[in-house]
């Protein structure tokens, strides 16, 4: 097995993918080897036998899909099939499709069985497993993260984009696969740390300068600063060095008052 610290961003290896040998570009540097990875690790530098061979398959994939599609429609099966991809050995051929119940995917296979001797799989694919196979552009307008270099999916929460003091628009927040952006997560944990060092939103502080107290209504974790309605008006951009928190009203001081 060769190190990946041989090959230079572009150069195109065979590596071990998850269900057999493919043909992958180098997209960065080389990271420390992980004896327990179950799969990522270069093989060795794809010959030009190699890569005939794998755009051969790929042309093979391509028209086994369309050849599926139609005995789908044929058979009226309720499925969309996104890939058919063969291994670089040609040994197993895995079929990625998306359904809304469970359905017999049996005629199929005997559809495959007469153009290929491959082993077939059938492996049911969400959405973002759909966007990292078909290729799409994000809202950065750069190919989108899962099919550029993503290996695994990480989970994404409508918390990540609170924290990060974003607009809860599903259409901002949205990837083109229709679920929350991969790429909340990665300065998730920085923000996090940031606003540690913040009042929370809605709670009550006193500007130590202008001893005007009121309610943090926005956050800006990046430059330190809240934003503090007071009965005066508005404080913008206030440092939160120069905020303290302000003293509670007791019930019975309440109570007195309305008295």
């Amino acid at each position: 097995m060769l190190s990946a610290e041989a090959h230079s961003v572009g150069t195109r290896v065979v590596v071990q993918g998850k269900r057999g040998p493919e043909v992958a570009t180098v997209r960065g540097a080389a990271s420390a080897p992980d004896e327990q990875a179950r799969y990522g690790a270069v093989l060795r530098a794809a010959t030009p036998e190699d890569l005939a061979r794998w755009e051969d398959l790929y042309r093979q994939g391509e028209d086994l899909k369309w050849l599926l599609r139609a005995r789908a429609r044929e058979r009226r099966l309720p499925v969309k099939l996104v890939a058919v991809e063969f291994t670089l050995d040609e040994s197993l051929v895995t079929v990625s499709y998306s359904a809304e119940d469970r359905i017999e995917l049996g005629g199929l296979i005997a559809d495959l069985r007469a153009h290929t001797r491959a082993r077939v799989n059938f492996a049911a694919v969400g959405p973002r497993e759909q966007a990292q196979m078909i290729g799409t552009l994000g809202a950065c307008g750069r190919e989108n993260c899962s099919s550029n270099h993503l290996q695994e999916f990480a989970p994404v929460s409508i918390r990540m984009a609170r924290d990060q003091q974003l607009p809860l628009n599903p259409e901002k927040l949205s990837g083109p696969c229709g679920r929350l952006l991969c790429c909340l997560q990665y300065e998730h944990t920085q923000y996090l740390e940031l606003l540690r060092d913040l009042p929370r939103k809605n709670a009550r502080v006193c500007h130590e300068g202008s001893g005007a107290c009121g309610k943090v209504t926005k956050l800006h974790p990046l430059a330190g600063t809240v934003d503090v309605h007071t009965d005066q008006g508005m404080l913008l951009g206030v440092p939160a060095a120069e905020l303290t928190r302000a003293p509670e009203t007791s019930p019975q001081k309440g109570k007195n008052a309305e008295a």
